[in-house]
């Protein structure tokens, strides 16, 4: 078994119900087990900034399966939840979003995966939860805790469990 860790974020209709089920499909039990889950986080847009706020989470998975194939799993479970990456602008508006961040220690780089995740160690709003879950776990050479220091985190608000 494999641990992967996972994030996961919308800003479309409900997006923490969205991400509660998206996340419950894709950790089925079978090939693709819970870990951990972080908090939920409301987070300002990245990218292009005229859009709603998102709604972000990381999860630690164990899994079976080799890290193209939880890709597809990712992109399977996005397309379930309403996610057309062919239509959409980049860092735009989405009902669900599931990126792969790292998958044991394995670096890779092909066409359709990247591992590490390339734009990690960039983005506040997935090192904040995932720090949640893993502040010692070393990806890339970096402690998720240390990677944190020095990101703006303004405007990142932990919240408070949900009632579905």
């Amino acid at each position: 078994m494999a641990e992967a860790l996972v994030a996961l974020g919308g800003n479309i209709g409900d997006a923490r119900a969205t991400l509660a089920r998206a996340l419950a499909r894709f950790c089925d039990g079978t090939q693709v087990h819970l870990v951990a889950r972080s908090s939920d986080y409301r987070t300002p847009p990245w990218g292009i900034e005229d859009q709603p706020a998102f709604v972000n989470l990381c999860a630690a998975v164990s899994t079976e399966l080799a890290p193209q194939a939880l890709l597809t799993r990712a992109q399977e479970v996005e397309r379930a939840f309403g996610r057309e990456r062919a239509g959409e602008r980049r860092w735009g508006p989405r009902t669900v979003d599931i990126d792969l961040l790292a998958y044991d220690d394995l670096v890779l780089d092909t066409p359709d995966l990247t591992l590490p995740h390339p734009r990690l160690f960039e983005r506040a709003f997935v090192l904040v939860p995932l720090a949640e879950i893993a502040p010692e776990r070393v990806i890339a050479g970096r402690r998720v805790r240390d990677a944190l220091v020095g990101l703006d985190a303004s405007g990142i608000e932990r919240l408070p469990p949900a009632e579905f």
